[in-house]
């Protein structure tokens, strides 16, 4: 009896700890995300700066700035919607301030605000920098005739309007009411499915252990000379 249960009981031992030590791994990894999440998640609200002369990526992304400049009407606008409001688009806007040319997400607006005037003489910007990854293989190519685009992809955004390779996402535009909602960063678009995986794991190692021991039930049956 001992030979017929021996191979249930050990790939189900076998099965089971691969299975969970996979599920602890992703544990692991979320106590790790989480840290991560913080960290960007206190970069943000930190008190905000002068914009850095010369922005570095792997430095300067979330970093709180504060700009001033006019706006000269050049925009482009990205499809997007938002929940209870529907369909429209982030206004990527052209920040003049005294010899620089910088990219201004200025925020959200309904569809039939795309083509309002946004021009404004004297305006300050507090948002974050940011470099945003939101562009694959299925993408589709912007819609220059209308200035349309479908992903804020900012070194193609960069030769489209002549600035330097800045994008500031705005969380208060002070100085013109310019009938745009404001979208600033946060975390929320950064997966966190660690947990999800986890409770994946367990759970087959579960169904696993379970498994086995049918088998393991089914093998004793069977010496026993009992139906199966």
């Amino acid at each position: 009896m001992l030979r017929r249960i021996a191979f249930p009981v050990l790939l189900g031992i076998a099965g089971c700890a691969v299975l969970i030590a996979l599920g602890t791994w992703q544990l692991r990894r979320l106590e790790w995300k989480d840290a991560i999440l913080a960290q960007i998640e206190a970069k943000i609200a930190a008190e905000p700066v002068a914009l850095p002369g010369a922005p570095d990526r792997a430095r300067d992304i979330y970093l709180p700035v504060t700009v001033s400049g006019a706006l000269g009407g050049e925009e482009l606008h990205v499809l997007t919607s938002r929940k209870e409001e529907g369909p429209g688009y982030r206004v990527i806007s052209v920040l003049t301030a005294e010899d620089r040319r910088v990219m201004v997400d200025l925020g959200f607006v309904p569809e039939a605000q795309k083509d309002a005037s946004r021009m404004a003489g004297a305006v300050t910007v507090t948002g974050n920098l940011h470099w945003p990854d939101e562009t694959d293989g299925w993408t589709p190519a912007p819609d220059a005739a209308r200035g349309i685009w479908f992903a804020r992809d900012v070194p193609a955004m960069v030769a489209a309007l002549g600035t330097e390779q800045v994008l500031v996402v705005a969380r208060e535009v002070t100085g013109a009411d310019l009938g745009v909602t404001p979208w600033p960063i946060d975390t929320a678009g950064i997966p966190n499915d660690h947990l999800n995986y986890a409770i994946t794991w367990f759970s087959l190692a579960a169904v696993w252990a379970a498994m086995a021991g049918l088998l393991a039930w089914r093998a004793v049956r069977s010496a026993q000379g009992g139906t199966v």
